[in-house]
């Protein structure tokens, strides 16, 4: 009984916290890497709220500070800006779909959550590159 107990606990893998050093290493699934970016651009969004919806009011206050808002969005470091909180909305709204489709049982097996996850993570770049042709006006 003592050696069954011994194997058992032979075979099992050991879990070793992860350094820094090794964190460039480490291989993170894509459902990993999805979900990461689900909670930075969430954050990022809810960081930003506050600023956006400053801007959003200081632009409808009147027809001048909309053309002053309308010069300082022409900068093309401005548009740098918009364009990854444009990316950090339809990641979060593609991954926020997604985790809503898991929670009903829906692609829950490890290929389809993983094929979904490649899916969600490509959408909100492809969309991300439909809108910023749009805002540098290539579209």
């Amino acid at each position: 009984m003592v050696d069954a107990q011994q194997n058992v606990k032979k075979d099992r893998p050991v879990y070793r916290n992860i350094g820094l050093a090794q964190l460039i290493k480490y291989r993170l699934p894509w459902a990993g890497k999805v979900s990461i970016l689900h909670r930075i651009s969430g954050a990022t969004l809810f960081l930003m709220l506050p600023f956006l919806l400053y801007l959003f009011d200081q632009s409808l206050a009147s027809e001048i500070s909309y053309q002053k808002f309308q010069a300082i969005t022409g900068n093309v470091l401005v548009k740098i800006v918009l364009l990854g909180l444009i990316w950090s909305f339809l990641h979060h709204f593609c991954a926020g779909i997604r985790y809503l489709l898991l929670d009903l049982d829906i692609g829950v097996e490890k290929l389809d959550a993983n094929r979904s996850a490649i899916f969600v993570f490509f959408l909100g770049l492809a969309l991300t590159a439909l809108v910023g042709l749009k805002l540098f006006g290539l579209y």
